[in-house]
């Protein structure tokens, strides 16, 4: 139903322009910043983690294309860090299109990068989810993910 690829450096850009405001829009509500400075602060985050776009070393930048779509084009990305000497691949961000959602695409997506990364010997993935991202939560629960802690934060002071 799905298949992974890598994402091509003239795509970089088409990821850029959701992740950011995406981005942006989490660290504004989960940490009492305003837009500007959320906004500011994920296009900073960014380049610090992805200086080289898609040819940055240990990163993965991945699109999730239809089987049989001669298009090629994307209608979700992936980007994840698998580590060189472990087990484990975290997954940094996972995103379905708006217009491709509820096609079942997010979970044929999940189980071929299970099968990518088993085949380098990586037997693990590890991702956080948004505590009010509800609907995130339940897919990767129904794909076989569990809780293993949860992020907490307080403000205090002015």
């Amino acid at each position: 139903m799905i298949h992974l690829r890598d994402m091509q450096t003239g795509e970089f850009a088409d990821f850029l322009a959701y992740f950011i405001p995406d981005y942006a829009a989490e660290i504004s509500a989960n940490y009492d910043e305003d837009m500007a400075n959320a906004r500011a602060r994920a296009q900073r985050e960014i380049k610090a983690d992805l200086p080289s776009g898609v040819d940055t070393p240990g990163q993965t930048l991945l699109c999730m294309v239809r089987d049989g779509d001669d298009s090629d084009a994307p209608v979700g990305y992936l980007w994840c860090k698998p580590e060189e000497s472990g087990k484990t691949v975290f997954i940094s961000e996972f995103y379905v299109l708006p217009c491709h959602r509820g096609q079942g695409y997010a979970k044929s997506a999940l189980i071929a990068l299970e099968a990518m990364f088993a085949k380098t010997g990586h037997r693990e993935a590890r991702l956080r989810v948004a505590a009010d991202n509800d609907k995130a939560q339940r897919l990767y629960l129904a794909a076989g993910y569990r809780a293993t802690g949860i992020n907490m934060r307080k403000s205090f002071g002015g």
